[in-house]
Protein backbone atom coordinates (compact mmCIF):
# COMPACT_ATOMS: atom_id res chain seq x y z
CA UNK A 1 0.00 0.00 0.00
CA UNK A 2 1.32 3.45 -0.93
CA UNK A 3 1.84 5.51 2.23
CA UNK A 4 -0.58 8.40 2.61
CA UNK A 5 1.68 10.16 5.06
CA UNK A 6 5.31 11.30 5.21
CA UNK A 7 6.69 12.12 8.64
CA UNK A 8 9.65 14.48 8.85
CA UNK A 9 11.35 13.38 12.03
CA UNK A 10 14.44 13.31 14.17
CA UNK A 11 14.96 10.52 16.72
CA UNK A 12 13.48 11.17 20.17
CA UNK A 13 12.03 14.53 19.14
CA UNK A 14 8.41 15.68 19.14
CA UNK A 15 7.96 13.63 15.98
CA UNK A 16 7.99 10.60 18.29
CA UNK A 17 4.49 11.59 19.45
CA UNK A 18 3.27 11.52 15.86
CA UNK A 19 5.01 8.23 15.09
CA UNK A 20 3.25 6.65 18.07
CA UNK A 21 -0.12 7.87 16.81
CA UNK A 22 0.55 6.58 13.29
CA UNK A 23 1.51 3.20 14.74
CA UNK A 24 -1.54 3.12 17.04
CA UNK A 25 -3.76 3.78 14.03
CA UNK A 26 -1.95 1.15 11.91
CA UNK A 27 -1.46 3.69 9.14
CA UNK A 28 1.10 3.24 6.37
CA UNK A 29 3.65 6.06 6.40
CA UNK A 30 7.16 6.84 5.34
CA UNK A 31 9.75 8.90 7.14
CA UNK A 32 12.15 11.63 6.12
CA UNK A 33 15.06 12.10 8.51
CA UNK A 34 15.72 15.68 9.57
CA UNK A 35 19.42 16.35 10.07
CA UNK A 36 19.31 18.32 13.31
CA UNK A 37 23.08 18.80 13.70
CA UNK A 38 23.19 20.00 10.11
CA UNK A 39 20.23 22.35 10.74
CA UNK A 40 18.28 20.97 7.80
CA UNK A 41 15.05 22.03 9.55
CA UNK A 42 16.16 25.63 8.89
CA UNK A 43 16.62 25.03 5.16
CA UNK A 44 14.50 26.75 2.55
CA UNK A 45 12.87 23.46 1.59
CA UNK A 46 11.91 22.61 5.16
CA UNK A 47 10.71 26.13 5.95
CA UNK A 48 8.34 25.82 3.00
CA UNK A 49 6.70 22.98 4.95
CA UNK A 50 6.94 24.56 8.41
CA UNK A 51 7.87 28.25 8.55
CA UNK A 52 8.78 27.84 12.23
CA UNK A 53 11.63 25.50 11.32
CA UNK A 54 10.62 23.00 14.01
CA UNK A 55 10.12 19.23 14.06
CA UNK A 56 7.75 17.53 13.19
CA UNK A 57 6.02 17.99 9.87
CA UNK A 58 3.52 15.50 8.51
CA UNK A 59 2.89 15.62 4.77
CA UNK A 60 -0.66 14.50 3.97
CA UNK A 61 -2.86 14.37 0.86
CA UNK A 62 -4.33 17.65 2.15
CA UNK A 63 -0.95 19.36 2.48
CA UNK A 64 1.76 19.67 5.12
CA UNK A 65 0.80 19.88 8.78
CA UNK A 66 2.97 21.24 11.58
CA UNK A 67 2.50 21.64 15.35
CA UNK A 68 2.44 18.33 17.21
CA UNK A 69 -1.01 18.77 18.73
CA UNK A 70 -2.54 19.77 15.39
CA UNK A 71 -1.07 16.73 13.66
CA UNK A 72 -2.32 14.40 16.37
CA UNK A 73 -5.85 15.81 16.31
CA UNK A 74 -5.92 15.68 12.51
CA UNK A 75 -5.02 11.98 12.55
CA UNK A 76 -7.53 11.19 15.28
CA UNK A 77 -10.37 12.98 13.55
CA UNK A 78 -9.51 11.53 10.16
CA UNK A 79 -9.15 7.91 11.31
CA UNK A 80 -10.92 7.57 14.68
CA UNK A 81 -10.49 5.18 17.56
CA UNK A 82 -7.84 6.96 19.63
CA UNK A 83 -9.70 10.06 20.82
CA UNK A 84 -13.34 10.88 21.61
CA UNK A 85 -15.36 11.66 18.48
CA UNK A 86 -16.83 15.10 17.85
CA UNK A 87 -20.25 14.04 19.16
CA UNK A 88 -18.94 12.22 22.24
CA UNK A 89 -19.72 13.64 25.70
CA UNK A 90 -16.06 12.92 26.53
CA UNK A 91 -14.81 15.20 23.76
CA UNK A 92 -14.78 18.52 25.59
CA UNK A 93 -12.70 17.35 28.51
CA UNK A 94 -10.35 15.38 26.27
CA UNK A 95 -9.80 18.44 24.07
CA UNK A 96 -9.01 20.57 27.10
CA UNK A 97 -6.29 18.18 28.23
CA UNK A 98 -4.87 17.63 24.75
CA UNK A 99 -4.46 21.38 24.33
CA UNK A 100 -3.08 21.58 27.87
CA UNK A 101 -0.37 19.15 26.84
CA UNK A 102 0.32 21.19 23.72
CA UNK A 103 0.01 24.72 25.07
CA UNK A 104 1.02 24.38 28.72
CA UNK A 105 3.22 21.36 29.44
CA UNK A 106 5.17 21.16 26.17
CA UNK A 107 6.21 24.85 26.10
CA UNK A 108 7.28 24.59 29.73
CA UNK A 109 9.55 21.69 28.84
CA UNK A 110 11.10 23.85 26.13
CA UNK A 111 11.90 26.47 28.77
CA UNK A 112 13.63 23.78 30.82
CA UNK A 113 15.64 22.43 27.88
CA UNK A 114 16.50 25.76 26.23
CA UNK A 115 16.58 28.38 29.01
CA UNK A 116 18.97 30.66 27.14
CA UNK A 117 16.26 31.17 24.51
CA UNK A 118 14.11 32.82 27.17
CA UNK A 119 16.44 34.44 29.74
CA UNK A 120 19.99 34.60 28.39
CA UNK A 121 22.59 34.39 31.12
CA UNK A 122 20.13 33.13 33.74
CA UNK A 123 19.98 29.44 32.86
CA UNK A 124 20.28 28.06 36.41
CA UNK A 125 17.65 30.36 37.89
CA UNK A 126 15.16 29.75 35.12
CA UNK A 127 15.68 26.00 35.24
CA UNK A 128 15.04 25.91 38.98
CA UNK A 129 11.79 27.83 38.62
CA UNK A 130 10.76 25.76 35.64
CA UNK A 131 11.42 22.48 37.45
CA UNK A 132 9.10 23.59 40.22
CA UNK A 133 6.43 24.58 37.72
CA UNK A 134 6.68 21.27 35.88
CA UNK A 135 6.31 19.35 39.15
CA UNK A 136 3.09 21.24 39.80
CA UNK A 137 1.84 20.56 36.28
CA UNK A 138 2.55 16.85 36.67
CA UNK A 139 0.59 16.88 39.92
CA UNK A 140 -2.35 18.15 37.88
CA UNK A 141 -1.88 15.48 35.22
CA UNK A 142 -1.58 12.79 37.88
CA UNK A 143 -4.87 13.91 39.40
CA UNK A 144 -6.56 13.89 36.00
CA UNK A 145 -5.28 10.39 35.31
CA UNK A 146 -6.87 9.25 38.58
CA UNK A 147 -10.13 10.97 37.71
CA UNK A 148 -10.39 10.08 34.03
CA UNK A 149 -7.64 8.18 32.20
CA UNK A 150 -6.11 9.95 29.22
CA UNK A 151 -7.23 8.87 25.74
CA UNK A 152 -4.71 6.96 23.66
CA UNK A 153 -3.94 10.02 21.54
CA UNK A 154 -3.10 12.10 24.61
CA UNK A 155 -0.76 9.41 25.92
CA UNK A 156 1.01 9.51 22.55
CA UNK A 157 1.82 13.11 23.49
CA UNK A 158 2.35 12.75 27.25
CA UNK A 159 4.53 9.62 27.41
CA UNK A 160 7.38 11.07 25.30
CA UNK A 161 7.38 14.24 27.39
CA UNK A 162 7.72 12.18 30.57
CA UNK A 163 10.59 10.35 28.87
CA UNK A 164 12.38 13.59 28.02
CA UNK A 165 12.11 14.89 31.57
CA UNK A 166 14.13 11.87 32.72
CA UNK A 167 16.87 12.50 30.14
CA UNK A 168 17.21 16.20 29.40
CA UNK A 169 19.01 18.47 29.78
CA UNK A 170 21.81 15.91 29.72
CA UNK A 171 23.41 15.71 33.16
CA UNK A 172 20.76 17.95 34.75
CA UNK A 173 17.70 15.73 35.06
CA UNK A 174 18.30 14.22 38.50
CA UNK A 175 15.52 16.35 39.97
CA UNK A 176 12.93 14.30 38.09
CA UNK A 177 11.80 10.87 39.31
CA UNK A 178 8.75 9.48 37.54
CA UNK A 179 7.74 7.20 40.42
CA UNK A 180 6.80 10.34 42.34
CA UNK A 181 3.74 10.35 40.09
CA UNK A 182 2.66 6.69 40.42
CA UNK A 183 -0.30 6.79 38.03
CA UNK A 184 1.77 8.39 35.30
CA UNK A 185 4.54 5.89 36.01
CA UNK A 186 2.06 3.04 35.58
CA UNK A 187 0.86 4.50 32.27
CA UNK A 188 4.47 4.57 31.07
CA UNK A 189 5.10 1.00 32.19
CA UNK A 190 2.01 -0.16 30.32
CA UNK A 191 3.01 1.76 27.22
CA UNK A 192 6.49 0.25 27.16
CA UNK A 193 4.85 -2.98 26.00
CA UNK A 194 2.39 -1.61 23.46
CA UNK A 195 3.04 -2.58 19.86
CA UNK A 196 3.22 1.08 18.85
CA UNK A 197 5.91 1.78 21.44
CA UNK A 198 7.93 -1.27 20.49
CA UNK A 199 7.86 -0.23 16.82
CA UNK A 200 8.80 3.37 17.64
CA UNK A 201 11.56 2.27 20.01
CA UNK A 202 13.02 -0.01 17.37
CA UNK A 203 12.93 2.72 14.73
CA UNK A 204 14.48 5.38 16.97
CA UNK A 205 16.76 3.33 19.24
CA UNK A 206 14.88 3.98 22.49
CA UNK A 207 15.48 0.66 24.26
CA UNK A 208 12.96 -1.73 25.79
CA UNK A 209 11.68 0.60 28.53
CA UNK A 210 11.42 3.84 26.57
CA UNK A 211 8.95 5.54 28.89
CA UNK A 212 9.13 3.98 32.35
CA UNK A 213 12.94 3.78 32.61
CA UNK A 214 14.34 5.78 29.68
CA UNK A 215 17.87 5.56 28.37
CA UNK A 216 19.46 7.95 25.88
CA UNK A 217 18.46 7.21 22.32
CA UNK A 218 20.82 5.18 20.18
CA UNK A 219 19.11 5.55 16.82
CA UNK A 220 20.00 3.59 13.70
CA UNK A 221 20.03 6.91 11.83
CA UNK A 222 20.17 10.56 12.76
CA UNK A 223 20.64 12.31 16.09
CA UNK A 224 18.24 13.33 18.83
CA UNK A 225 20.08 16.60 19.48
Amino acid sequence: MTPRYRLHYAPDNASLCVRLALEELHLPYETALVDRPGQSHKSTAYLALNPNGLIPVLETPDGALFETGAILLFLADRHGGVFPAADSPERARALSWLFWLSNTLHPTLRMLFYPSHYLPGQDAALRARTQARIAGLLDMLEAEQANRPLPILSVCYAAPMLRWLALYPVGESDWFTLVNWPRLHQVCKTWDDRASSIAAARAEGLGDTPFSAPRPANPPEGSAT
